[in-house]
């Protein structure tokens, strides 16, 4: 059997542009789902975790993305996340290619947040608001760009200031000292945290703002309030992950907010046309970007297609 190839975060991050992701991402969609699965296990009284993503393409692909989370590591200067992807075939069995799986997850992530921006903001968006300024923030600028080049502002807001001043200086934006005044002058809000205390006060938002919510992945995590939940209209990209998994629709689901019924449409049913996104200009749009192994395996059959192309 011939060697697996194994590509690098500089590899990944090479062959797959976001613009031209977030164009593959949307003609997957056309096509039936994959079947997922999802593992999560841990060591008894351990923080330390491992995650299984598997999907499958019957007859197209087969993958899964492996992740581990070391919650000390950055004592050591080591990241907290690692992860690898493994490709199969889909006709056959036989393993394609391993990839770096953080820098996948990065471009996978934001392409997703891209494509809900590209389906659901308003095309003459002006303002990004990036909330938090960690790995995957730089990658959801970018891809927010591509979606939208009308964009000619990008604020940024962290809790510690200083990693805000790196990532303007990196994307050349503006740090932005209070977040509720940049909250009500932002045409696209992206989060990126991990806060368990809303951070976006439904309040504050002007009509017409789109929000892309990243952060929350966690049931107990929560990026924006009730009142933005009220004011909202709500997308998902799937709703297996975001019903079940992201506190910012967990939560006001199991307090009787809101129902399942309020969520409008994911991804498939956008991309599909089942569902026309945004009706008018003044309307407010809540995009929870809640992931899953589907998308991973998308983005690895797109880059995996680049390695072969002639």
């Amino acid at each position: 059997m011939n060697s697996i190839p194994f590509l690098d975060r500089a590899a990944v991050a090479r062959l797959a542009p976001y613009g031209e992701l977030v164009d593959h991402l949307y003609r997957s969609h056309l096509d039936p789902p994959a079947h997922v699965r999802r593992v999560v296990y841990s060591p008894p009284d351990s923080g330390e975790v491992f995650l299984g993503l598997p999907a499958w393409q019957p007859g197209e692909s087969l993958g899964v993305k492996l992740v581990t989370v070391f919650p000390d590591n950055p004592l050591s200067g080591i990241p907290s996340v690692q992860a690898v992807y493994v490709l199969f075939d889909g006709g056959d069995g036989r393993p394609l290619a391993i990839m770096d799986g953080t820098e996948l997850t990065y471009r996978k992530t934001s392409a997703d947040s891209a494509l809900g921006s590209r389906l659901l903001s308003r095309p003459d968006s002006r303002t990004l608001l990036m909330v938090g300024a960690g790995g995957l923030a730089p990658h959801l600028i970018a891809a927010h760009r591509e979606a939208r080049p009308s964009l000619r502002r990008v604020l940024i807001w962290n809790r510690t200031r200083s990693k805000a001043e790196v990532l303007a200086e990196a994307a050349g934006g503006e740090v932005a000292d209070s977040l509720d005044e940049a909250v009500s002058m932002a045409d696209i809000i992206s989060t990126a945290t991990m806060t368990v205390e809303p951070l976006v006060r439904g309040e504050l938002l002007q009509p017409g703002t789109h929000l892309d919510l990243v952060g929350a992945f966690l049931p107990h995590c929560r990026e924006v309030d009730d009142e933005v939940i009220r004011r909202a209209t709500i997308f998902v990209d799937s709703r297996d992950a975001a019903v079940h998994e992201c506190g910012d629709l967990v939560i006001p689901l199991g307090s009787g907010l809101i129902t399942g019924e309020d969520i409008q449409a994911d991804l498939f049913e956008l991309c599909r046309e089942q569902h026309p996104g945004r009706r008018d200009r003044n309307q407010i749009t809540m995009y929870e970007n809640g992931g899953g192994g589907h998308l991973d395996l998308m983005t690895a059959t797109f880059i995996r297609s680049r390695t072969t192309d002639p």
